[in-house]
């Protein structure tokens, strides 16, 4: 019924991951709202996918596992299709951001990076030609 999807994540500080995923990506915000049992949920589209940045009024003391694919089980990175790859690597790179993976070919036609946002989630760009 939708092309794309809703991803929610929580974050341990909302400016920081709305300078990441809004100011650096250019993910357009659509708006915010409460979240159910305190909080408020930053909505930002990406394409046709909604991404939902969720600053719990009462952070959880557990934290999610750091160093990307290998450290842990579960949701460990998400895939953004890009036209300028190398454009928005550089860009993250150049805000301070970890560069986990710089771009490179990994089959023929195909290109990726990843970078880390304010929390270590990773984020891998793929950019077809």
């Amino acid at each position: 019924t939708k092309a794309g999807i809703d991803l929610g994540m929580i974050v341990t500080d909302s400016a920081k991951a709305l300078a990441f995923y809004r100011d650096t990506l250019g993910f357009r915000h659509e708006g915010d709202m409460p979240f159910p049992g305190g909080g408020t949920m930053h909505r930002l589209w990406c394409g046709e996918s909604l991404i939902k940045v969720i600053a719990l009024a009462n952070p959880p003391e557990a934290r999610a596992a750091r160093g990307g694919i290998p450290a842990a089980t579960g949701y460990r990175y998400w895939t953004i299709s890009v036209s300028n790859l190398e454009e928005i690597t550089n860009a993250c790179a150049a805000k301070g951001y970890t560069v986990a993976v710089p771009a490179r070919e990994i089959r023929p036609g195909i290109k990726i990076s990843i970078v880390e946002d304010p929390d270590g989630n990773w984020v891998e760009f793929l950019q077809a030609s």
